[in-house]
């Protein structure tokens, strides 16, 4: 039994599609599934974490595109997502071919990358027999046996035009590919939340943050009227381009401060974390799972709509305007401070939104 995961991680793209991949192939391994990661040599791939964490790793290199843009191209380039390709979707494909051509035919291709849709996949259907893919943006035709999008609320008629009557839906947040340790922990975390107080922060907007919105946050809070015996603690990624000026920024808050990296126990943090300030993208998933009440920063036009069906269900707080949230943060972290049921009433209707048990039920759907 073999899967491959077509998936990049950049300093553009982010970590999360990745992440998310690695825990579908964490989870495939443990059943003795063979899980090969098909990615392109991006300015912060995660190429030592997929060899860390077991897997097999095909890297593909950059190539120019030498041919036409076909309609479909072009159209992926002028929503931006072709660049997050790195070629045209033709070349990528013979890449992709070319790596899994000393291979078996894979049980499953896995695709997980906003710049791959019918056309590329059609191409590969000799190294395949199933084919899955993981979205979020329901915008592009797909030739797919299987598709995921964790999204809550999603429903089937955003894909009506972009898939075949005989592919099978996953929709909604109980899909939501997270590691185990968030459903463990999740009892835990619910149950400490029935006195709420604001004594933990977590700030964690993504492996990357490109454009330094954690510094944003952190100058944000410096300002705030935090007691001195708050806690606040910053996740980032390894590769994180503003990570220097972050711990720098860190150390002259009056409250402590911690700036951590290559963390390992994301879900014991979010556990123990108070309220949260994050990014609206694939990690608001494990928050709901905790029931951590959290304000959200929506940092792409991908992320809007993650972040209005959540607030339309009370379940975190929304930043949407970036320029905002020097008066919007404070604003809220003193309504919490001062009305701990707002706390309660958010991380109860978090909680509704995952269980945390999506990868199961995405392996049944895989058959393993």
């Amino acid at each position: 039994m073999n899967v491959a995961f077509r998936v990049d991680a950049s300093l553009q793209i982010g970590t999360g599609h990745v992440m998310r991949c690695l825990t579908l192939a964490d989870a495939l391994t443990a059943k003795g599934v063979a899980c090969y990661f098909i990615s392109k040599r991006h300015p912060g791939h995660l190429f030592n974490l997929i060899i860390q964490r077991g897997h097999k790793l095909l890297p593909i290199e950059h190539k120019c595109p030498n041919t036409v843009p076909t309609t479909q191209t072009l159209k992926c380039q002028l929503r931006g997502y072709a660049l997050w390709l790195g070629s045209d979707w033709e070349q990528d494909a013979e890449q992709t071919a070319v790596a899994l051509a000393s291979l078996t035919v894979m049980d499953w291709l896995v695709v997980d990358h906003y710049g791959i849709e019918a056309n590329w996949e059609g191409a590969l259907a000799a190294h395949y027999r199933q084919l899955m893919v993981i979205d979020d943006l329901a915008d592009r035709p797909h030739r797919c046996d299987l598709l995921l999008d964790q999204t809550f609320g999603r429903q089937s008629t955003s894909y009506a035009p972009w898939v075949s009557a005989r592919c099978t839906l996953l929709l909604g947040a109980q899909y939501a590919l997270l590691r185990p340790e968030f459903a463990t922990m999740r009892r835990y975390s619910i149950s400490r939340r029935v006195s709420p107080q604001v004594r933990r922060l977590l700030v964690a907007m993504g492996g990357v943050d490109k454009d330094n919105v954690t510094g944003l946050v952190l100058k944000t809070l410096k300002g705030c009227d935090l007691a001195e015996d708050i806690e606040i603690t910053v996740i980032m990624g390894p590769h994180a381009p503003w990570l220097t000026e972050v711990m720098q920024i860190a150390t002259t808050l009056r409250c402590k401060t911690s700036v951590l990296t290559n963390v390992s126990d994301m879900a014991t943090l979010m556990a123990t974390a108070d309220l949260a300030i994050g990014a609206a993208g694939a990690t608001s998933w494990e928050r709901c799972c905790l029931g951590l009440p959290s304000i959200i920063v929506v940092l792409a036009d991908n992320q809007r709509h993650i972040a209005q069906v959540l607030k339309a269900e009370l379940a975190v707080d929304v930043v949407s305007n970036l320029a905002a949230l020097p008066v919007i943060l404070p604003a809220l972290i003193n309504r919490y401070r001062m009305c701990p049921a707002a706390l309660s009433d958010m991380s109860h209707a978090a909680a509704r939104i995952t269980d945390g048990r999506g990868v199961q039920k995405v392996l049944n759907h895989m058959g393993y």
